[in-house]
């Protein structure tokens, strides 16, 4: 950290101080990009789990209508058994 004065006069003798204080530059962008970065992660994290849950619920349906299917195809072959006996 440098200080510097510098220190002028004017032809009619006054005097005019002036002080520059050098300081080091603050350094916080590595919190607030780790803020944003987090918040990325949650909202990527959300959707993903969404998008999960949906293909649960859908191979869920798919599967439930497979058997009720397999049960209609049951059920007819039972009555043409009937049928035929």
């Amino acid at each position: 950290m440098a200080d510097e004065i510098h220190t002028t006069r004017d032809p009619d003798g006054t005097t005019h101080t002036t002080t520059v204080i050098d300081r080091e530059p603050r350094r916080r962008g590595g919190i607030g990009i780790g803020l944003v970065l987090l918040v990325a992660i949650l909202v990527a994290a959300f959707f993903a789990f969404q998008f999960l849950a949906s293909e649960k619920a859908e191979s869920g349906a798919i599967s439930e209508a497979a058997q009720q299917v397999g049960d209609a195809a049951q059920d007819v072959g039972d009555a043409a058994q009937k049928a035929v006996d």
